[in-house]
């Protein structure tokens, strides 16, 4: 099945989503690089996911604004346990096919993968929260000056060294 990430988007909108994406930034700025603070065997990650995931008893991620206005993306996050199974989550995201994440939470959030690391002595530990946002935010300044903020408060005071991110 073929995901249309423009469904909800006017052909003229489309044709200049397209346009800007193509106008992006491309290679000409380094990437930032942090090195670890300790190996990655002893160091505790958490998972990043952008597939607008939410627990059950969460709130769910706003889907009807953007319905209504396609130019906008729910700015805000949601914390994922790290207890979480597929049975714990709903995923809001209308740019993806969210069956198969719902059948296995490891495509969007890979909770079970990341345990494997652990009991294998490849990482430290997993941090008890992991978060996700909607991937679809053309504009982020709300995101990235209110959201951002509050995850990387809760990974300092949960003591995260590594952040995996899982786009999707």
């Amino acid at each position: 099945m073929t995901i249309d990430s423009f469904k909800y988007l006017s052909p003229t909108s489309t044709a200049i989503i397209r346009t800007l994406i193509a106008m992006g930034p491309g290679t000409e700025e380094p990437i930032p690089w942090t090195p670890l603070a300790r190996p990655l065997s002893a160091a505790t990650v958490t998972l990043v996911s952008t597939a607008a995931l939410s627990t059950k008893t969460d709130m769910l991620f706003d889907t009807e604004s953007e319905r209504a206005n396609p130019w906008w993306g729910d700015p805000s996050y949601r914390i994922i346990p790290r207890t979480a199974t597929e049975g714990d989550i709903v995923a809001s995201h209308l740019h993806i096919d969210n069956a198969y994440l719902l059948r296995d939470l490891d495509v969007a959030l890979p909770l079970r993968r990341l345990d494997e690391l652990v009991r294998a002595g490849f990482v430290g530990s997993i941090a008890p929260s992991h978060y996700s946002f909607q991937g679809y935010l053309l504009d982020p300044r709300e995101f990235l000056s209110t959201s951002v903020p509050a995850m990387v408060e809760q990974m300092k005071r949960e003591a995260v060294d590594a952040v995996v991110f899982v786009p999707v």
